[in-house]
């Protein structure tokens, strides 16, 4: 599957207007920069812009702030101590406003008129991924007003109640469309389900289990999952090929030939926490006589005698089969990259049943996960070859106080979710999910442990774009920092 490159990314959506910002009038009259275009071809660009939103900076600093990985060089080594300004999301605000948002409306203003409706649910469940992931990073951001600068030129900032609000609305509105059977794209618009309906209702469906977990509606997130995605092959990835400037996994590009040293897995301070749950070397190895964590580990991480770009220290694994290595680690060069998955929507299973206290469900649940990961799960089939894995059915008795999974004699259903919490953090290895978790169960018992990088405080949230403060008198004042919390996580 051919993914474009981000160059070109940025010439196909030339015409597009600033969600936040005026621009100057008649700009796009210049006839070597047209100002239309397909809607077949925009919405492949507004997928391609979705799909950077979640695995470019965004993915990398939460897979830091979350304990995952730990930034080491030039500016990374900032971010690490949670020294990140204004002026460094500029561009990502750049992809959900301009590349996605804008484009998807316009998408919208195209296909519904004309009652395409299965092209117009696709671009509803696409506009409503991106911009989520963006309310939780940022918290309250411009939304019902954004992106429509004929109208609103400083769009007001949505609380960010409002926003989930009206993203779940929005994700009805496109399993409706899907369901209508009506209107399918032509063949190779969409790069992430080639068109497939009932693939794409089964991805709103988990969509809307997600930010029901962010808002902590656990019985509307259950009800959600249970239509959601139900097998690994109905997942959302992102494909990735190995031309140079085109396909790349963004990750490989970054963590090689980009910038290789400037994240890594350790550092002066010791292991990141993840590291230390999947390392079976490690004190705090989460391994035990029914869980063998080796293989995802390996695919995880490259060990201190391996590292390609940090010698004597873990770092994030890149080898890839189409370099001429002897394996395919979870960053490979032609990876594909989760968006959003069978993974994600079992594992909600299985934590909201414990929340609504069905003990025997949210077992059945994890083991059905277990399971899967025992066949090898998302693990490449070189890591399942070359290393050991095992993930054997728990019993009811290994989380009753002093079982294998509660060694510290909690009450049984709360050692279960914390069981399953981790599962989650550890699955979902450099996504911005796994940072959404972390802040959702922020001192809990349930909670994943990590300290912060420097000083006493963790951060909460992404800064706003100084494209953005500058140009919306409508930022909120005084501009809301790192560690002040947001509404969804008080």
């Amino acid at each position: 599957m051919k993914i474009l490159s981000k160059y070109s990314l940025l010439t196909l959506l030339i015409f597009s207007l600033s969600a936040c910002e005026g621009l100057v009038e008649d700009l796009n009259d210049d006839p070597n920069n047209p100002a239309d275009a397909p809607a077949e071809l925009i919405f492949t660009g507004v997928q391609l812009a979705n799909a950077t939103t979640h695995t470019g900076l965004t993915a990398r600093m939460a897979a830091i702030w979350s304990g995952q990985m730990k930034g080491v060089d030039r500016q990374w080594s900032d971010f690490h101590v949670y020294n990140a300004g204004a002026s460094n999301f500029t561009n990502m605000w750049d992809n959900i406003y301009y590349g996605t948002l804008r484009n998807s409306r316009i998408v919208l203003s195209k296909v519904e008129p004309l009652g395409i409706r299965v092209f117009a649910g696709m671009t509803k469940v696409t506009q409503a991924h991106c911009m989520g992931n963006a309310t939780a990073l940022w918290g309250d951001i411009p939304f019902s007003q954004a992106a429509q600068i004929e109208e609103f030129e400083s769009p007001l900032f949505d609380s960010q109640m409002d926003i989930y609000t009206s993203l779940q609305s929005l994700l009805d509105e496109g399993i409706a469309d899907l369901e209508s059977g009506i209107g399918i794209p032509a063949s190779g618009t969409d790069i992430y389900y080639n068109g497939d309906p009932a693939s794409w209702e089964a991805a709103a469906y988990t969509l809307k289990a997600r930010f029901y977990m962010d808002t902590k509606q656990y019985d509307l997130a259950f009800a959600a999952a249970e239509q959601g995605i139900s097998s690994f092959a109905g997942s959302m990835y992102l494909s990735h090929g190995t031309t140079n400037d085109v396909d790349r996994n963004f990750y490989w590009d970054f963590l090689g030939p980009s910038r290789g040293g400037d994240i890594a897995a350790e550092d002066a301070q010791g292991e990141s926490y993840l590291v230390t749950l999947l390392d079976p070397a490690n004190d705090n190895y989460r391994g035990n006589a029914k869980t063998d964590e080796s293989a995802r580990f390996n695919f995880y991480y490259l060990g201190a005698d391996q590292a390609i770009n940090t010698p004597g220290r873990i770092e994030p694994n890149t080898l890839s089969l189409s370099q001429g290595d002897t394996l395919n680690a979870m960053f490979a060069e032609n990876a594909s990259f989760p968006l959003i998955t069978y993974q994600e929507n079992i594992l909600t299973l299985a934590e909201t049943s414990i929340r609504a206290g069905n003990f025997d469900a949210a077992l059945g649940y994890l083991n059905e996960y277990r399971a899967f990961l025992n066949e090898g799960g998302y693990i490449d089939a070189t890591y399942q070859a070359a290393f050991t894995l095992a993930y054997e059915p728990y019993v009811a008795e290994d989380f009753a106080p002093g079982g294998m999974e509660n060694a510290d004699g909690i009450a049984a259903n709360d050692a279960l979710l914390r069981e399953i919490v981790e599962e989650r953090y550890v699955t979902f290895y450099g996504q911005t999910i796994a940072w959404n978790d972390e802040r959702r169960t922020r001192g809990s018992l349930e909670g994943i442990p990590i300290s912060p990088n420097i000083g006493a405080e963790l951060p909460w949230r992404f800064v706003y774009s100084q494209f953005e403060i500058n140009g919306n008198p409508n930022v909120p004042r005084p501009v809301p920092g790192p560690f002040e919390n947001m509404t969804i996580y008080q």
